[in-house]
C-alpha cells in the first residue's frame, strides 16, 4: 500500500466511530446539534492535512480551485454557475496537465511523484465540482448567496474531505450530507470489509503471477507476430488487476469512514454506484456493456456531464472529453477516440447478430468469439491509454494487435452503409 493510501487509512480509522472502540477525536465527530459543524470542520481539516502530507507544496494546486469553486457557488446564479465552475475547473486542470507535458516531452525528465498524485486528486476534484454545480443549476441543491450562509462549510468540506481526496467512487453532495448527519454510534457490519479484504488479497496474488509471466516473456519492442498479442494481453491484464485493486481499496476506505455506498440505504434519486464490478467486466461479450461498467461512477459522471447534454455526436463528445480530462497525452487521445469507434461498431454488430437464427452451439460460439474479441480490443485500448507515448502507438500500430480494432472498423463501415441503404430503399408492399 502506497504512502497516500496509508495516511488516508489512518485518518478514516479515527473518523469512523465504532461501538466497540473509542477515540479522543470522537467528540469532534458528533453530529448532534452544533457539533455537526465540528464534523464538517474535521473532514475539511483532515483533507487539507492529508493533501499537504501527500503532495507537499503542490497541495496549493488543489486548495485554490476548491475554494474558488465555493466562491463561484456563492456568487453566481444557478442558471450560470455550472458554466462558470466547469470552465474554471477544466482550465485549471488543463494548465496543470500542460505542466506535466512540459516535463515529460520537452524537458524529457521523469515527473515528480507528488505532482502526479496532485493531478490525480485534481481530476477527482473536477468530478465533485462539476457534479455539485450541476446539482445547483438543476435546483437539487439550494444555495444562499451570502458568505456567512450555512452552505459554505459543507461545500468546502465536500470538495476536500479526506476519504475521497485521493481516490474512491464519486460520492454525491446529497449523500455526503446524509452520511455526515447520521447518528454517531452506528454499528458497522464487517462483512463488506472481509469480502473486500479477501478480494484484494486474491487480486494481489494474481498481479504477482501476471508480473512473473511478463518477466518471462518478450516485450512490445522485441515480440514478433502473434507473440505480440500475448504480450499485449498479459500487460493489459496487469493494468486491469491494478485498477481493480485500487477500486476495492478506495471503496474500503470510504466504507471505513462511513461514506461507503453499502453502509447506508441509497439516498433517494442519487443512484450512486461502486466502481468495481469485476465479474461483469471479465465475462461480458459486449464492448458497450464493458464500457458502461468500467469505472462506473466516472461513467455515470461523464454521462450526466457530457452525453446527456450533447446535441450532436454525444458518444464521440463523451470520449473526446474523457481524453481531455485524462490529460490529452497522444496515447490517450488515440485510445479514447478508438474506444468511441469500437463502441459504435459494437452496437451495430450485436444489433445485426441478434436477429440471426442460431442453435445453442452457434450462440455459444458467437459469445466465445465476441468475448475474446472484446477483451483483446480493451487490451489494445488500455495499452494505448496507459503507456501514452507516440512510440507505444507506433509499436501497437505495426503489430498484429491492430487487426482486432481493424475488424471492428471495417464492420462499422459496412454495417453503417447497409443501414443507410436500408433506410434509403423504398418500402415494399405485399398483398
Amino acid at each position: 500500500m502506497s504512502l497516500p493510501w496509508t495516511i488516508t487509512l489512518a485518518f478514516v480509522l479515527v473518523s469512523q466511530p465504532c461501538s466497540s472502540c473509542s477515540f479522543p477525536l470522537q467528540p469532534l465527530l458528533s453530529c448532534h446539534g452544533s457539533f455537526l459543524k465540528h464534523r464538517y470542520i474535521f473532514l475539511l481539516l483532515g483533507g487539507c492535512l492529508l493533501a499537504w502530507l501527500a503532495m507537499a507544496r503542490y497541495a496549493m494546486l488543489i486548495f485554490i480551485p476548491a475554494f474558488c469553486a465555493v466562491a463561484l457557488f456563492q456568487s453566481v446564479g444557478p442558471d450560470k454557475v455550472h458554466r462558470w465552475a466547469f470552465s474554471f475547473q477544466m482550465t485549471w486542470q488543463t494548465l496543470c496537465h500542460l505542466g506535466l507535458h512540459y516535463t515529460e516531452y520537452y524537458l524529457q525528465e521523469p515527473p515528480c511523484v507528488r505532482f502526479c498524485i496532485t493531478l490525480s486528486s485534481l481530476m477527482l476534484l473536477s468530478q465533485r465540482v462539476t457534479w455539485l454545480s450541476l446539482d445547483i443549476s438543476e435546483g437539487k441543491v439550494m444555495v444562499k448567496e451570502a458568505w456567512r450562509s450555512p452552505c459554505v462549510l459543507p461545500f468546502c468540506s465536500y470538495l476536500l474531505f479526506f476519504p475521497a481526496l485521493l481516490g474512491g467512487p464519486l460520492c454525491s453532495f446529497r449523500r455526503f450530507q446524509a452520511q455526515v448527519s447520521r447518528p454517531l454510534w452506528t454499528p458497522l457490519s464487517f462483512h463488506p470489509a472481509t469480502r473486500r479484504g479477501l478480494l484484494l488479497l486474491g487480486l494481489e496474488l494474481l498481479k504477482t503471477l501476471v508480473r512473473g509471466m511478463l518477466r518471462a516473456s518478450a516485450n512490445l519492442t522485441s515480440c514478433h507476430g502473434f507473440g505480440c498479442v500475448y504480450v499485449m494481453w498479459t500487460t493489459a491484464t496487469l493494468f486491469k488487476l491494478t485498477y481493480y485493486s485500487h477500486w476495492i481499496l478506495d471503496e474500503f476506505l470510504l466504507w471505513a469512514a462511513g461514506f461507503g455506498l453499502d453502509s447506508r440505504p441509497p439516498v433517494h434519486g442519487e443512484g450512486d454506484v461502486l466502481d468495481a464490478d469485476i465479474w461483469t467486466l471479465e465475462t461480458t461479450h459486449k464492448l458497450s456493456l464493458f464500457t458502461r461498467t468500467w469505472n462506473q461512477s466516472t461513467a455515470k459522471w461523464l454521462r450526466r456531464l457530457v452525453f446527456e447534454r450533447a446535441k450532436a455526436w454525444p458518444r464521440l463528445q463523451t470520449f473526446a472529453f474523457s481524453a481531455w480530462w485524462h490529460g490529452l497525452h497522444p496515447g490517450q487521445v488515440f485510445g479514447f477516440l478508438c474506444w468511441a469507434l469500437m463502441v459504435e461498431a459494437d452496437y451495430l454488430i450485436h444489433g445485426y447478430a441478434s436477429v440471426l437464427p442460431r442453435s445453442w452451439l452457434g450462440r455459444l460460439l458467437y459469445r466465445a468469439i465476441t468475448w475474446a474479441h472484446t477483451q483483446l480490443i480493451i487490451a489494445y485500448i488500455l495499452l494505448a491509454v496507459e503507456l501514452r507515448s507516440l512510440s507505444t502507438l507506433r509499436l501497437l500500430g505495426v503489430s498484429y494487435n491492430s487487426l482486432f480494432p481493424l475488424v471492428y472498423c471495417i464492420s462499422l463501415v459496412l454495417l453503417t452503409r447497409r443501414k443507410k441503404q436500408a433506410k434509403a430503399s423504398p418500402a415494399t408492399f405485399t398483398d
